[in-house]
């Protein structure tokens, strides 16, 4: 019975954590949106995340891992959004 319930907590563990990182990208998309302004945000910063992300998202690609290539999917766009935006309003 106690093997049954945590058959698939890893799962749910990871499914959490995917969640949480890339929601948490959401203010940020959503602030520099609303007032058209990056001037907080790091260049650098961003720049090397994003090629991380998409370097995450190529590895699930390649591993066939489906919740790797969402979760890194939607966090790359969400990323290259405010990248983007840092590029276009400083």
């Amino acid at each position: 019975m106690t093997f049954s319930l945590f058959l698939h907590f890893d799962e749910l563990v990871g499914a959490l954590a995917a969640t949480f990182t890339t929601i948490a990208f959401v203010p940020q998309a959503w602030l520099t949106w609303k007032t058209r302004r990056a001037d907080g945000v790091s260049l650098g910063m961003y720049s090397i995340f994003t090629t991380g992300v998409a370097l995450w998202f190529l590895y699930g690609m390649l591993i066939g891992a489906w919740p790797v290539i969402i979760a890194n999917l939607l966090t790359l766009a969400l990323a290259l959004f405010i990248l983007t935006m840092k590029l276009r309003f400083g």
